[in-house]
């Protein structure tokens, strides 16, 4: 809940308390509980409304064995657990890796929501990846999906409405966690990602001889299978090479797959503002749902997946 409406209830609580107190001494009845007795659980409800009605950017912490990792949560300001909400699962890029839970929020999708909130009508989860580590590694996915899970509890997540969403080593994450767990999102929306990553760059698990035999990029397509991609790039990304989307793209046609490809001309590695700026991303997004998805399909795909 903001500021502004917590602070309103302590005030309107603190009100009530005097009018009480004054009205018990004009009758001479203070020894009297009753009044009193409402007056606290008048103020418990008020207090625990605020707690239960916490939206915003809100700090949170997810715990796997010893370790523990900060992460951040967006709720809408018209959030109750009245109704099923969509949840989205962001993986941020290289650039704020880390372990202070915050910077996260300020590249991709969370400076968009803080320019065009009325877009973002779901629960949008943030998590980190350590310094040093990349999205595609095991231990980073798996704290990134128990934080996802926590949020859907917290926040009564629909099922139907899961989401997936990454920027730069981000994208390569929604890349390789929607392949991983075919038919756990409804869409995906990866940016300036890829399967194979710049021979450049360092990545903790990599193949660095890759199986000349294996196409990488149709693996992955027949994964994902069915499950709606848009895809953006900028054209002229220096860092990760444009064709690594293009090649994702044309694999998930050939495997049948629901794909849109958008490249922005003259663009380089920051194509995620712009992807984040267009009005209809999120109307799209949130207008997938598992159970307008052939579940057969998906459910055979999830079976192939764990040969």
């Amino acid at each position: 809940m903001d500021t502004w409406v917590v602070r309103a209830l302590y005030r309107e609580a603190g009100f009530i308390l005097l009018g009480i107190i004054q009205q018990g001494i004009e009758m001479k009845a203070i020894h009297k509980p009753a009044p009193l007795i409402l007056l606290g659980a008048l103020i418990f409800a008020l207090i625990s409304s605020a707690r239960a009605a916490e939206t915003g950017f809100l700090d949170r912490t997810v715990k796997i064995g010893n370790e523990s990792y900060r992460y951040q949560v967006y709720a809408p300001r018209d959030w109750t657990k009245g109704q099923k909400w969509p949840v989205i699962l962001f993986l941020h890029g290289a650039g704020e890796r880390g372990d202070d839970g915050l910077v996260q929020t300020e590249v991709g999708v969370g400076g968009a929501i803080r320019r065009h909130f009325d877009r973002f009508p779901a629960i949008v989860v943030m998590p980190q990846c350590r310094k040093g580590r990349w999205w595609t590694e095991d231990a980073m996915q798996e704290q990134a999906l128990k934080a996802f899970e926590q949020s859907v509890k917290e926040f009564n997540g629909d099922p139907d409405r899961f989401y997936l969403t990454g920027i730069s080593m981000g994208g390569y994450g929604t890349w390789s966690v929607a392949s991983k767990h075919p038919g756990k999102f409804a869409a995906l929306a990866p940016i300036c990602g890829g399967i194979r990553p710049p021979p450049r760059i360092n990545v903790p698990g990599a193949d660095q001889a890759p199986d000349p035999n294996i196409d990488p990029y149709a693996a992955a397509a027949r994964k994902i299978s069915k499950t709606p991609a848009w895809i953006f790039h900028g054209g002229a990304d220096q860092l990760v090479p444009p064709d690594e989307s293009r090649k994702m793209n044309e694999a998930l046609k050939a495997a049948g797959g629901n794909v849109k490809y958008t490249e922005y001309e003259g663009v380089g590695h920051n194509s995620w503002d712009k992807a984040y700026a267009e009005p209809e991303l999120m109307k799209w997004m949130l207008s997938q749902s598992l159970k307008t998805v052939d579940s057969t399909i998906l459910r055979n795909t999830n079976k192939e997946s764990r040969k």
